[in-house]
């Protein structure tokens, strides 16, 4: 029999810690918590095998704390168990991360986090008991709309209104998975799986909480006493939410209406939810390098100067959004050259992860993943279910779909740039290869 075991940790950060998220020095310091933070673990086990899946209401997560995570865990569970790290990608709670003038990451906050993600890990496995499984896909809709493909932001008052739709559905997730866990007769927990960037509010807000999924999270686990539920992030690398960059009060006003929508999707998937059978479970996992472009090194130095010279025209003030944009620059052009001249930027492996239960299969890669890529692995995968998730264990950059790793721009060339890194040469192809292999090995 399958056993199942939920734990949730409150990873809130103090008030006055910078928000991480939406662009360069713009010290978004939080002033007020509006929804708390968590860490919500699932621990499942088939007798041999035992994994844990965490679920952070964080931007992104970084090597660092996953390695620390996972031996604090191994220290205290002799048993073979896999632990990955996954994140909501919410931009209203504390940078983990390092990406320059993203948001200064918090010491002390990054030091205990590791500890925290263990104890409720931890707590996960203590609470396995004999549980049942059943699984809905609902229709979920007017949340998102492609960015890439249908660009026409629309007004807030329309977006509000409940018949709201995107001019492109089909470039959206336009449904959401949902799992239902229950033990003795009662729910214990869920699973919910959606793609779609979680970002309602603007870059003023500086109010500390989860964006939609993490409110709506919040708001289940009240309707349903003591279930804990777990969010997974899809692909969300070219699907925004359909209010963002809006002021203030109207971003936080609609930060309500979308999560009661995603709510409304998932109540309905817990009430659909027909039970599955788990035969057992596995989980596999591979460190990948990713061919990336080939950078003239000369070049990069040129770029360089260029962007160093935008500090010394006459009148340039860190008020400036370019001129901040250029410290950005100048600080991982400087890395990426030092590294290209060490080493060639060797040392490249992203991780990736599958883990099967029963007829689900759940693949998880460190990117922002775009949803072409995710409908490729969805066509290509043995399962029935297969979810893709991003924003796991690690921080990648963006994983664009060919087309638009071809036109270039800010997911393909500017974000890994902006990091440090070379962009991909063909991420698109490689990616959906790289994560049907490791299914095979499930």
């Amino acid at each position: 029999m399958i056993k199942f075991g939920f734990a949730k940790t409150d990873i809130t950060p103090r008030v006055g810690v910078e928000l991480s998220g939406f662009g360069a020095y713009l010290h978004r310091q939080s002033i007020a918590v509006r929804d708390r933070l968590s860490a919500r673990a699932m621990a499942v086990a088939d007798g041999k095998k035992t994994v844990v899946l965490l679920s952070l209401d964080l931007l992104l997560i970084s090597r660092e704390v996953t390695d620390k995570t996972r031996k604090l865990v191994a220290y205290k569970y002799s048993k073979p168990c896999d632990v990955i790290v996954h994140c909501t990608h919410t931009h209203s709670g504390p940078a983990v991360f390092g990406i320059e003038g993203w948001g200064e990451v918090d010491v002390p906050y990054c030091e205990l986090l590791p500890n925290r993600l263990a104890e409720v890990a931890l707590e996960a496995i203590v609470n396995m008991k004999e549980a049942t499984v059943s699984h809905a896909e609902v229709p979920c809709v007017g949340i998102g709309l492609n960015r890439e493909y249908d660009k026409d932001a629309p007004p807030i008052e329309d977006v509000m209104r409940d018949d709201w739709r995107p001019a492109k559905p089909e470039l959206t997730d336009t449904t959401c998975h949902v799992l239902k866990i229950e033990s003795g007769g009662k729910l214990v927990g869920f699973v919910s799986h959606f793609g779609c960037h979680p970002v309602v509010c603007c870059q003023k807000s500086r109010y500390i909480h989860g964006d939609y999924c993490g409110v709506a999270t919040n708001i289940l686990e009240a309707e349903n006493p003591g279930a804990i539920g777990l969010f997974l992030q899809g692909a969300l690398g070219d699907v925004n939410s359909c209010c963002v960059h809006k002021p203030e009060k109207e971003s936080l006003e609609a930060l309500d209406v979308i999560a009661a929508r995603y709510v409304k999707a998932v109540s309905e998937g817990l009430k659909q939810a027909k039970p599955v059978a788990i035969d057992g479970i596995s989980s596999v996992s591979s460190r990948v390098k990713f061919a990336r472009k080939k950078l003239d090194l000369e070049a990069l130095k040129k770029l360089l100067a260029e962007k160093e010279n935008i500090f010394a025209q006459k009148g340039a003030s860190d008020e400036d959004g370019n001129v901040r944009m250029a410290g950005v620059y100048v600080t991982n052009l400087r890395k990426l050259i030092a590294r290209i001249e060490a080493d060639g930027f060797k040392d490249d492996a992203a991780e990736l992860n599958a883990i099967r239960m029963g007829p689900i299969a759940i693949l998880t890669t460190p990117f922002e993943v775009f949803q072409a890529i995710k409908n490729d692995v969805k066509k290509q995968s043995r399962f029935k279910n297969t979810w893709v998730l991003s924003v796991t264990d690690e921080y990648k950059s963006y994983a664009p779909d060919g087309t638009t790793a071809k036109r270039g721009g800010y997911a393909a060339d500017q974000v890994p740039m902006m990091i440090g890194e070379p962009p991909y040469a063909d991420i698109h192809g490689e990616l959906v290869k790289a994560l049907i292999e490791l299914e095979k090995k499930l």
